[in-house]
């Protein structure tokens, strides 16, 4: 499917004039992390740092331990450059996580939430890695956010990854043969491509979990972006954030955001799923129109910057995550605390536990399939 870059849709959900960042411009300069940071050898593999960089100047810091994105500049209306991803300043940080773990990282075997650590498979049990409240979250302890990937290939704009995670890795059967790729497209795009192969059944649910603020990385509140989420349903979850296996409608809900609405305007409304995820830490389901092709997913602005995103997926659900835990304990690589609610996550992907919800889109691959997941985040700005 060819990826239109003025989508109907946002066109509609948000007036103005909207244009990407096309026009060749001088090579910005900015106070980019030194490679030398993430120079080390863990599990008898090389960690590096990788800048990469399209031709109108959007610049991106890859790492290859959990596929980080550590870094990501984008412009705003006037041309002013500004970080606008978490992360930090050196690989000892990720690599012992102070702070929050996950911050740009690539997100598997199976994203989110799996209840109890526990599911079924082909008459089989399978106890995995159960390490958030007694649930298996985001692939367990040492899931994909805490390897080293083996770098395939490096080009100016993009990166080539792959790891072959072994079977019974945090409790998951089959070996699974992963290929990643990031790159920046002139048009704005930070593209990312997941595909794998399995010798055994096996859940398989990848994401990239980038945390964002429009206004720059520990620079104010997230809750002023104006969001749009083509989506007429969330997955409602329990109090620890497992699905009741059923969805529920948006509508005269604060979870409607199928027309452009600031993310802070609800947050704080008597609601019980708001009260369940201390904010917005839910699945959308996207309103698609064909299985398997890249769509609309949802929109993002920051109106004083101008800074703009739309998110396309292949993927039937997106979770939003408004940063309801972070607390300013912990500073990103600017040395800015990160606090409560100055950043979000938008994570293509699957429902959560739907391996052991036979009514959700199933995450099983076979061997003899191949698993794809395609997810576009397109930058741009808004008079």
């Amino acid at each position: 499917m060819k990826l239109k870059f003025f989508s109907l849709m946002a066109l509609v959900a948000i007036g103005g004039s909207f244009y990407s960042c096309q026009k060749k411009a001088e090579a910005p300069k900015f106070n980019l992390i030194p490679e030398k940071a993430f120079e080390a050898t863990i599990d008898g593999k090389p960690v590096k740092l990788y800048t990469l960089q399209n031709n109108t100047g959007i610049t991106m810091q890859v790492t290859n331990f959990g596929g980080r994105v550590v870094s990501l500049f984008t412009p705003d209306k006037n041309g002013n450059y500004e970080d606008i991803v978490l992360g930090y300043e050196n690989l000892d940080r990720y690599v012992h996580n102070t702070g929050e773990r996950f911050l740009g990282a690539t997100i598997g075997r199976f994203g989110n939430r799996i209840a109890k650590g526990h599911f079924e498979l082909d008459g089989q049990e399978y106890n995995l890695s159960a390490w958030s409240n007694g649930q298996c979250l985001h692939g367990g302890d040492k899931a994909f956010d805490m390897v080293v990937w083996n770098v395939d290939s490096v080009t100016p704009n993009s990166i080539y990854f792959s790891y072959l995670s072994p079977d019974m890795e945090e409790g998951f059967p089959g070996n699974l043969d992963v290929k990643m790729v990031y790159s920046l497209s002139d048009d704005g795009s930070f593209k990312v491509e997941h595909y794998a192969t399995t010798d055994k059944a096996t859940p398989v649910n990848l994401t990239h979990h980038s945390f964002f603020n429009f206004h720059g990385e520990g620079k104010g509140s997230i809750n002023d972006h104006i969001m749009m989420i083509n989506a007429d349903s969330i997955v409602p979850v329990d109090s620890d954030l497992i699905p009741f296996g059923k969805l529920a409608a948006v509508e005269n809900t604060p979870f409607d955001f199928r027309k452009p609405t600031e993310i802070g305007l609800r947050v704080d409304n008597d609601d019980e799923q708001l009260k369940l995820g201390h904010g917005y830490d839910h699945c959308f389901v996207i309103n698609r129109k064909a299985d398997n092709d890249l769509e609309l997913a949802c929109s993002v602005l920051e109106p004083t910057s101008g800074r703009y995103m739309e998110v396309y997926t292949t993927e039937p659900g997106v979770q939003f995550y408004g940063g309801n835990f972070f607390d300013g304990s912990s500073v990103g690589k600017t040395n800015d605390p990160l606090k409560h609610r100055e950043s979000f996550a938008l994570e293509t992907q699957h429902y959560p536990d739907s391996p052991n919800q036979p009514e959700f889109p199933t995450t099983i691959l076979q061997p003899g399939e191949k698993y794809s997941h395609v997810c576009v985040y397109k930058f741009g700005v808004k008079q």
